[in-house]
């Protein structure tokens, strides 16, 4: 009888985010993630200490996909800088979930969970840095009412991946059809 095959960080985040995603933080423990793993259980505490640490891993991986994303944006044309960054924030959905779960994270249990939270927080900061600023720009432009602050503007916009895809359109046809319904109504035409 051969040994299991080990498995790789990658594929422990990779799975443990499908998990995180399907049941929730709060449903989300180790067993459950040995369970979809091949190899053994012990294998996990290679990696990581404790079910925080874990999450604040996939967590922080998230963010970085999404802040290598956003800076790839052109913001050269404030509105169509949004656009592509709402395409970013699509793509990204389930980014919106689990900063919605970084506050559950215990960072008592772990001085590594606590500065992988820290970090995702730190770098959230920076993805609302710049959408304040596109939209700072757009309005300066008079492509986007003045009259609106960028507080309720940015909170809005970023409100838009929740909508749910009601016509099954891929998502970035999606995100350019929520953007075409935000703009419409806030756009200065």
């Amino acid at each position: 009888m051969g040994r299991k095959r080990a498995f790789t960080e990658d594929e422990l985040l990779d799975t443990a985010e499908a998990l995180i995603v399907q049941h929730g933080y709060s449903s989300f423990h180790l067993k459950l993630l040995a369970s979809h793993l091949p190899g053994a259980r012990s294998t996990i505490y290679q990696y990581y200490a404790n079910k925080e640490e874990v999450a604040a891993a996939v967590m922080k991986r998230a963010m970085v996909r999404a802040l290598v994303k956003a800076g790839r944006v052109d913001e050269t044309d404030p509105i169509q800088a949004l656009q592509q960054l709402l395409r970013v924030y699509m793509e990204e959905a389930d980014l919106h979930y689990f900063l919605g779960d970084a506050r559950k994270v215990d960072v008592t249990q772990s001085e590594k969970a606590a500065q992988q939270v820290k970090d995702v927080l730190v770098m959230l900061k920076h993805l609302r840095g710049q959408l304040d600023r596109i939209f700072d720009a757009a309005q300066k432009q008079g492509t986007v009412r003045s009259d609106i602050p960028i507080e309720a503007l940015a909170g809005l916009f970023f409100q838009l991946i929740n909508t749910p895809n009601s016509l099954q359109l891929p998502p970035h046809e999606w995100a350019d059809y929520l953007f075409a319904l935000w703009y419409e109504g806030s756009g200065a035409h």
